[in-house]
């Protein structure tokens, strides 16, 4: 015969440890975004520069260069700088600046996307755009048209139902 009353469950413990010294995370722990990335770019990187680039492999490889430069900048960009109204910046802090300190600050991200883009095009021209290396730069060329256009867009539209347009 079975007893009929159900097992009491355990207690759920109310009282959470301290942090000790080895429960804090590192560096690592911290940046593994960015570090994974960056890894993960320098191995295109490593990949494309000892393949042929007429190949598929080769190919893909240099596209890879530029998607996971796109990647990269994301994710340390969006860390670091800002963008007034757009769902892709994290909040702004509330500091007091002077007014030009506060438009670098207000529309950072824009500026450096700008900035760097601008660089990649002149690269871009001053390259054979058919050589290995020149068909890499006119895809990141392009990867950061599409972040800037992005980051842009998202300062004055909306997706319904996407938790970055949730304002």
């Amino acid at each position: 015969m079975t007893d009929p009353t159900p097992p009491v469950p355990a207690p759920i413990p109310t009282h959470v440890p301290a942090p000790t010294r080895h429960s804090r995370p590192g560096f690592v722990h911290s940046h593994s975004l960015s570090i994974a990335s960056i890894l993960i770019l320098l191995s295109w990187i490593v990949l494309y520069f000892v393949s042929n680039p007429a190949t598929h492999i080769g190919s893909f490889y240099g596209n890879a260069i530029a998607d996971w430069s796109g990647v990269v900048v994301t994710v340390l960009a969006t860390k670091y700088l800002y963008e007034r109204n757009s769902a892709e910046s994290r909040p702004l802090p509330k500091t007091i600046l002077k007014p030009m300190l506060e438009v670098l600050r207000d529309h950072g991200l824009s500026i450096f996307l700008l900035i760097t883009g601008i660089g990649w095009v002149i690269l871009y021209i001053a390259m054979d755009s058919e050589s290995k290396w020149g068909q890499v730069v006119g895809n990141i060329v392009s990867e950061w048209t599409q972040i800037f256009g992005l980051v842009i867009l998202t300062k004055h539209m909306i997706e319904k139902h996407s938790k970055e347009s949730r304002r």
